[in-house]
C-alpha cells in the first residue's frame, strides 16, 4: 500500500490506454472477479473478469506476461487494466466499449485525471444520455 501523496503522483504520470509489459500474478477466483497483473508499478494492476472471456479457461494464466493497457485509475490504489492481446478480451469487446464507456476511443493518450471521477463502477451504472436512468419505470 502506498500513500495518497504517492498515488496521487503515481496517477499524475498515467495516460488512459498507455501499454505495460506485465505478469499475471494471481487468478484468485478463475471466472468470477478478475486477475491481478504486476506492471512493474508499487500499486497493483487489476483487470476486472468483465474485460475478460466468459470463459475462464480462455482468461490468461499465473505468470503470462503480456501487454495491458490502462484502462482506468480511480481512487483506489490499484489500476486497472485490459488486455492489449484480444485472445484475452471478452469477444465482444467493442459492443461491450460502444455500451458501457463510448468515449474509450477519445480518452486514449488522455492524461488519467486527479482524484474525484466517478469510479468504473459509477461510470457503468451511469445512464447513457439516450437511456432513462436504471431506477426509473
Amino acid at each position: 500500500m502506498v500513500t495518497a501523496a504517492e498515488w496521487a503522483r503515481i496517477r499524475g504520470g498515467l495516460r488512459f490506454g498507455q501499454v505495460f509489459e506485465g505478469t499475471v500474478v494471481n487468478v484468485p477466483r478463475p471466472g468470477a472477479i478478475g486477475i491481478f497483473v504486476d506492471i512493474g508499478l508499487s500499486v497493483g494492476g487489476f483487470v476486472d473478469a468483465a474485460l475478460l472471456p466468459d470463459q475462464s479457461e480462455d482468461w490468461p494464466k499465473e505468470g503470462t506476461v503480456g501487454e495491458f493497457e490502462i484502462w482506468w485509475a480511480d481512487s483506489r490504489q490499484q489500476v486497472r487494466l485490459k488486455p492489449s492481446d484480444s485472445r484475452y478480451l471478452r469477444h465482444d469487446f467493442a459492443d461491450f466499449v460502444e455500451r458501457f464507456r463510448p468515449g474509450w476511443p477519445s480518452d486514449v493518450g488522455r492524461a488519467v485525471r486527479a482524484p474525484g471521477p466517478l469510479s468504473l463502477d459509477e461510470l457503468q451504472a451511469a445512464p447513457r444520455p439516450h437511456e432513462p436512468p436504471a431506477n426509473s419505470p
